[in-house]
């Protein structure tokens, strides 16, 4: 097989066609237990990883925000407080499961958005709309990132900006515990919890092909993003970047 039709799955190479069926299979399975292995994996701590996103957001009042692989939404959510009656929050992503999940679990909580099923390297949305862009958790899973980083370029507004919340690379001193805790026990509460140890040992190697912080940066800069910077949230285990269209 020609190795440039090859892209990262975890440690294993695969056909570039082959990824999104086999990354959707993992959502597929893991969608109705995802927010409770947030919680025991991360010991609650992404809750406040996404609080200081919404902070950083610039998000207020008429925003148009989108929520790109927003998942269960909780970013939606939070989203559409800030953006209020006058605002307009879109979820989407592009597995089915996760959606229907999101968008139930918003409208079982009173929040009616619009959601959306897509591939993030080609959003059905006009350039130039909106005010700010986010991705958390969802960009190492896209086969194209840059892509990805394009599509959300161009349907930003002059002035909007992107967010993108990721796992990437920890301190170094804390490399080998963070490596016995993301291969040995993370499989195994994936393995209690869902009955899919396989989806989390996935989880654990794609955070590690994953471009570390100044990779990501670079790349958001050759999308066209500008004062691209980033803070490391828990010594390097995720990051958020931000960068700019002007």
């Amino acid at each position: 097989m020609d190795t440039q039709n090859q892209t990262h799955f975890g440690f294993e190479q695969v056909a570039e066609t082959d990824k999104a069926r086999r990354v959707a299979g993992v959502f597929d399975s893991v969608a109705q237990r995802y927010d409770l292995m947030n919680d025991l994996m991360s010991g609650g701590l992404h809750r406040l990883w996404k609080a200081f996103t919404i902070d950083r957001s610039g998000v207020r009042e008429g925003s148009r925000v989108l929520d790109v692989a927003g998942g269960t939404g909780d970013l939606s959510r939070a989203f559409a407080r800030r953006a209020g009656k006058s605002g307009e929050v879109w979820l989407t992503d592009i597995n089915n499961a996760m959606l229907t999940h999101g968008r139930d679990r918003l409208t079982d909580r009173g929040v009616l958005l619009p959601a959306a099923q897509c591939d993030a390297e080609k959003l059905p949305f006009p350039s130039d709309y909106f005010d700010c862009v986010s991705v958390a958790f969802g960009l190492r899973n896209m086969t194209h990132k840059d892509r990805a980083l394009a599509e959300m370029y161009r349907v930003l507004r002059p002035g909007g900006r992107l967010l993108v919340l990721e796992f990437s690379h920890v301190w170094k001193p804390l490399a080998p515990l963070y490596d016995f805790y993301s291969f040995k026990v993370i499989p195994r509460f994936g393995e209690l919890v869902t009955r899919d140890e396989a989806s989390y040992r996935y989880l654990a190697e794609s955070i590690r092909v994953h471009p570390d912080q100044e990779t990501l940066r670079a790349m958001m800069e050759q999308a066209g993003f500008e004062k691209v910077e980033y803070f490391n949230l828990a010594l390097g285990v995720v990051a958020l970047h931000r960068g700019f269209k002007f």
